[in-house]
């Protein structure tokens, strides 16, 4: 049996790895050719949500039960949960996944800034202040030659950056002291999502798009590309949910974070080899540099967390750790959607 173990484990990661890397372009993939981001979105939550329940249903997991009560106290962390995606999903549509990158890596300069501001946290390191103001560089050069600037994609971008933020900062601490198990959480955030996807279609006027598609019985709705790149999509949403939570359970903290930056490089030479759609070769350099601060990052706040083991608040640092920019990999997982 305890040979099994290693082998166990190994396809976790790989299986983890594997889906972390593609989630984002193929999220690319299915907006580029579904051009619905929130019907998309609608899809992938639904999928999730049937997909724990039916699990749960066989015995495959347990997730809390769904009472209105609880409901009602995670509402305001599904609906910064909700924007967050609902900006990421716009942000592909009108950048490229190699733009999505970059923002994204810019999270931990943001999270350590309110963190230091508004939760009364420490401020960084040495180690931390340097890997951060790499990142920043790295995406101030990615943004300056970036030849697919243009300000409705930019601005989603910001957008993106600023829900993100609010999300790690804030929800943590709502979810911690809810109480629910990781799938009570994937259940409740896409439950609750899926609810609110009908109101912001009607925001946003994507309904009249999608009910002419269907009254002409034309267009991205009826295309089999369209119908795959979005069964694609919802299906890998599922599937890192389930290899996510299993690989964190099975390897260390510090293993699963290494494995979250390699993701990463992954995602960058996937999406260099399958197409034309990403940056120049500075903008790609610049792109690699920004995930190196990533990597010193997670070295310098691993460091600081050895360092306070005996303190009581080490399991506080520890969530806050874990909701920086390379372990927002666990919040993905959560969602079921890429790359947010």
């Amino acid at each position: 049996m305890a040979s099994k173990q290693p082998f166990v484990t190994s396809n976790l990661v790989i299986g983890y790895a594997l889906c972390s890397s593609l989630l984002a372009v193929i999220n690319k993939f299915a907006v580029s050719k579904f051009n619905y981001p929130g019907l998309l979105t609608a899809f992938q939550y639904l999928t999730s949500v049937a997909g724990v329940w039916v699990l749960g249903k066989f015995g495959f997991l347990r997730h809390d039960a769904v009472t209105l009560e609880t409901a009602k106290k995670f509402f305001p962390a599904a609906f910064v949960f909700y924007l967050a995606i609902f900006t990421n999903t716009n942000l592909l549509r009108h950048a490229n996944v190699d733009t999505f990158i970059v923002f994204r890596s810019l999270t931990p300069l943001l999270v350590a800034m309110a963190d230091t501001l508004f939760r009364k946290q420490p401020c960084p390191s040495k180690l931390t202040f340097l890997s951060l103001v790499i990142i920043l560089a790295g995406a101030v050069g990615y943004v300056a030659t970036d030849k697919g600037f243009t300000l409705t994609a930019y601005s989603w971008a910001f957008a993106y950056l600023v829900t993100i933020t609010t999300e790690m900062v804030y929800i943590k601490h709502m979810v911690t002291n809810l109480g629910l198990n990781t799938w009570g959480f994937v259940m409740y955030n896409n439950l609750l999502s899926l609810m609110m996807a009908p109101f912001f279609w009607v925001i946003t006027g994507e309904y009249a798009d999608v009910f002419a598609a269907i009254s002409s019985s034309r267009g991205d709705l009826f295309e089999p590309v369209a119908f795959f790149s979005v069964s694609l999509s919802c299906v890998f949403g599922l599937l890192i949910s389930f290899f996510g939570f299993a690989a964190r359970k099975a390897i260390s903290a510090t293993a699963f974070t290494v494995t979250g930056v390699v993701n990463k490089f992954l995602t960058v030479i996937i999406n260099v080899l399958i197409w034309d759609k990403h940056a120049t070769p500075f903008g790609l350099l610049c792109l690699c540099l920004t995930l190196v601060g990533g990597v010193l990052y997670q070295q310098s706040v691993t460091k600081g967390i050895s360092k306070s083991l005996n303190q009581p608040e080490f399991s506080l640092g520890k969530q806050l750790v874990h909701n920086s920019d390379d372990d927002t990999s666990h919040r993905d997982e959560e969602k079921g959607i890429s790359g947010k």
